[in-house]
């Protein structure tokens, strides 16, 4: 039996994938027409959404004494007050106990250069003090010959150190005003909008503030995991500086990637500069062991408990994140994932329809039962 091919069915076909195509097409370039008016509003939509999840990390305190009475703006400045008491305590735990101990390591710095030089000096590498004293000089000459670009560095350096304050600075304020005026939010938006979108958008908008909150508290289980078996490992090792270490790798994992790297960094160092190498490998070891089951594991399966997000997807979109947008694609990936995932949920419930059972006569019974 021989099939051909019905071109009408063909044609029709062809024109409904066309229209297909064309939609989304257009889709696809609303979506870059936005991305490149969020990149135009950056300088004001970095500061909204640090504010935004500053706010969620410290709403159930705000929410709490709302409920027991306390008025608004006393209670988000309250708040606030005690939002920037625990920043600074932190920075305090983490900065006292290095600077108390700053000569011992300072010390233990050049003794480590010392030995470094000592074992270069010896077999298998054989570089003597002459061969030392010439590569510094070739170096001293080259930072010479770049002391131009190394001063556009910094430059460039102290403009984002200032970029990151102003953001810091608007972040606080913005979260003080959600704080304050947060709950006020939905009805106010639901009274400008028109018709249906007055119920879609600020149900969209609860849904996405509550996905935000589970973001932010996931995200701190994994970084309080990570500061206690990086400390603990460090406190086993006999690593000073353990309580310092591990706040500051509970504040780094707030920063995907790059605070990880960072605090490891650190602990790496202090180890080698006061235990020596082979504690300073062993830390390695530690802290490598511990982000591959955060990264791979601990990461993924509460983000995606947390989020309603496979941990497949968690991973995927970290690495679409940084590889779109570096560390701070890598940070918002995750939580643009979700609420992505919140409009794609809420659209297929108003889209989807709900199949009645079909009705069945109940059976006569009794009386009315036939005979």
């Amino acid at each position: 039996m021989s099939v051909t091919l019905s071109s009408a069915k063909t044609r029709a076909a062809l024109r409904v994938s066309a229209r297909v195509s064309g939609e989304m097409l257009l889709i696809l370039v609303m979506a870059a027409v936005a991305v490149w008016v969020l990149g135009r509003m950056w300088s004001v939509i970095w500061p909204l959404v640090v504010g935004l999840l500053l706010t969620t990390l410290t709403w159930p305190s705000a929410r709490y004494l709302r409920r027991r009475g306390w008025p608004p703006a006393l209670a988000a400045s309250v708040v606030t007050v005690l939002f920037l008491l625990v920043a600074a305590g932190i920075a305090a735990l983490i900065a006292v106990p290095v600077a108390s101990q700053s000569g011992e390591l300072a010390d233990g710095v050049g003794d480590g250069v010392q030995k470094l030089r000592e074992w270069a000096s010896g077999p298998p590498l054989n570089i003597g003090d002459d061969q030392i004293a010439d590569a510094f000089d070739s170096a001293t000459a080259r930072i010479q010959d770049s002391l131009g670009s190394m001063v556009t560095t910094v430059v460039t350096g102290v403009s984002t150190v200032v970029n990151g304050v102003v953001t810091a600075v608007l972040a606080v304020f913005l979260m003080f005003f959600m704080l304050k005026d947060g709950p006020r939010f939905l009805p106010w938006l639901t009274r400008q909008l028109p018709g249906r979108l007055a119920v879609d958008i600020p149900t969209v908008a609860e849904r996405g503030w509550r996905t935000l909150g589970e973001f932010v508290r996931s995200q701190a289980y994994v970084g309080l995991l990570d500061a206690v078996l990086i400390g603990l490992g460090l406190w086993i090792v006999g690593v000073p500086l353990v309580l310092p270490l591990a706040v500051l790798t509970f504040v780094s994992a707030f920063v995907p990637i790059v605070g990880a790297l960072f605090a490891g960094f650190v602990a790496v160092l202090i180890a080698l500069v006061s235990n020596g190498l082979t504690d300073a490998l062993i830390v390695l070891a530690i802290i490598i062991v511990v982000q591959q089951l955060e990264g791979n594991v601990f990461q993924p399966m509460i983000q995606s408990r947390g989020l309603g997000l496979h941990a497949a997807v968690v991973l995927l979109a970290v690495t679409l994140g940084g590889s779109l947008a570096g560390i701070v694609g890598s940070l918002l990936a995750v939580p643009a994932a979700a609420l992505i995932a919140v409009v794609w949920n809420y659209v297929r419930e108003q889209l989807s329809v709900v199949e009645q059972e079909p009705h069945t006569p109940a059976e006569p019974s009794g009386a009315d039962a036939p005979a």
